[in-house]
């Protein structure tokens, strides 16, 4: 009674102590600490998955034993039809054993057990972004990818028990984690570098099968990663969507905008771990200075071999052999 009477007050007592959430039961607050913990207590005797409630457990267990829901109907064709539901699931859920992925990707041969997976997928190739933030106005491809992107204004569920980190989905927990453990659990059968991520898995393999599966419209540049097409569009767009709050200039990254406010902070985290105790804004900018220590000059003249430390001075020195008025510095 005590129970049902919170429904109508709103009264919820069991607080989290990890995230501050409120339940107006024990149990849920029971059942939602285990989102924190990842217990998962109710196993299936049938295959080795396990839940966090026994809702979950039963639901899965009818993938077994073939019992569907239960529901009924009055007329024998609509049992049929919401049957195909049932059906149609259980088909998809088989492929997470089987592994089988049917639906191919005609841009870049990804693979996918559902078709919504492929459709989602194939809006990277696209720019289709059709779900947006209410909150903050940025775009998504996927429903999922908004639902998870909302929990960072309304809660962040998951913390890291050894930093205190937030994450708005356990699977970003779990991958934080690994910061801390040092485990990489892929691995590169061609030169046997390890990833955290199966993302980094597949994009740091491009570089020995030299797959670009992004094409830019315009021009027709590849790219491995959909990132670096989108940052390369802006190049024909003239798009800067990163504004600095203490001066007016804008850019094309947010890490070009993030090096770019070391200028007004005078932050210079790059050190030069040789005796001189430079420092620079830029890793880029300590990697050109590096080379006035080891005498590297990577940038080479194709007419007369000369080389250079950095790229604009291979640039200024390619103007004698063309002719070109040398500027007065």
């Amino acid at each position: 009674m005590t129970s049902h009477r919170r429904t109508h007050t709103g009264e919820k007592p069991f607080s989290c102590d990890r995230c501050g959430k409120s339940f107006a039961q024990s149990g849920n607050l029971t059942i939602h600490q285990r989102t924190h913990t990842g217990e998962k207590p109710y196993h299936c005797s049938d295959c080795r998955m396990s839940f966090t409630t026994s809702g979950g457990l039963i639901s899965h267990q009818r993938t077994h034993t073939g019992d569907q829901c239960g529901k009924s109907f009055a007329a024998a064709r609509n049992l049929i039809v919401h049957q195909r539901d049932h059906t149609a699931a259980l088909t998809v859920h088989q492929r997470s054993h089987t592994g089988v992925k049917p639906h191919h990707c005609s841009d870049c041969g990804m693979s996918f057990t559902t078709s919504n997976g492929l459709i989602s997928h194939q809006r990277i190739h696209t720019g289709e972004k059709l779900y947006h933030c209410s909150d903050c106005g940025l775009s998504f491809a996927g429903l999922d990818k908004l639902t998870m992107h909302q929990r960072v204004h309304t809660e962040r569920t998951y913390s890291c028990d050894q930093c205190g980190k937030s994450f708005a989905a356990a699977t970003n927990l779990i991958v934080h984690q690994r910061t801390h453990t040092g485990e990489k659990p892929y691995s590169c059968d061609q030169c046997g570098k390890r990833f955290t991520q199966s993302a980094h898995l597949t994009v740091h393999q491009r570089t020995h099968t030299g797959e670009q599966p992004y094409s830019c419209d315009q021009c027709g540049k590849s790219f491995a990663l959909p990132g670096n097409l989108t940052v390369h569009k802006r190049t024909h767009t003239g798009e800067k969507p990163y504004s600095c709050d203490a001066c007016e200039d804008s850019f094309a990254t947010w890490t070009a905008l993030a090096t770019h406010k070391r200028i007004h902070t005078g932050e210079k985290p790059y050190h030069c771990s040789s005796d001189c105790g430079m420092s620079f804004t830029s890793s880029s900018d300590l990697r050109r200075h590096q080379r006035t220590h080891t005498g590297e000059k990577p940038y080479s003249c194709d007419q007369c071999g000369k080389s250079f430390i950095r790229s604009d001075s291979l640039a200024k020195h390619k103007k004698i052999h063309a002719g070109e008025p040398q500027s007065v510095e």
